[in-house]
C-alpha cells in the first residue's frame, strides 16, 4: 500500500471555491443592481449566500485545523485563508449598495 504525501501548495480547491464563489455574488450583484433591484433576484440569490457562507466556513475550519497541524505549510495555508476572508468586505459591501437602496 502506498501513501500518497499531497503538498498543500498543490491543492487548489480553495482557490477555486473563492473565485468561484466571487464571481457568482458579483453576477448576481450585478443582475439585481440591472434588474432595477427586482426582488425576484433576491429570493433567488438568498439560498446561493446562505449555502456559500456554509461551505466557506467549512473550509475555513479545515484550512485553521490544518494551518495549526502542517507547520511547514503555514504560508501558503496562512493566504489560502486571507483569500477566503477577502470574500467577506466585497459581501458587506454588496449587501449594503443593495440595502441603500
Amino acid at each position: 500500500m502506498t501513501t500518497l504525501n499531497k503538498n498543500l501548495s498543490k491543492e487548489t480547491q480553495t482557490i477555486e471555491l473563492v473565485i468561484g464563489t466571487f464571481i457568482i455574488i458579483t453576477l448576481l450583484f450585478a443582475f439585481y443592481m440591472f434588474t432595477n433591484k427586482n426582488a425576484n433576484v433576491l429570493v433567488f440569490a438568498f439560498p446561493f449566500v446562505v449555502s456559500a457562507l456554509f461551505l466557506n466556513g467549512i473550509i475555513l475550519l479545515l484550512l485553521t485545523g490544518r494551518f495549526v497541524k502542517l507547520y511547514h505549510e503555514r504560508k501558503d495555508i496562512a493566504v489560502k485563508i486571507l483569500l477566503l476572508l477577502s470574500n467577506i468586505p466585497i459581501a458587506f459591501l454588496y449587501y449594503s449598495v443593495a440595502m441603500k437602496a
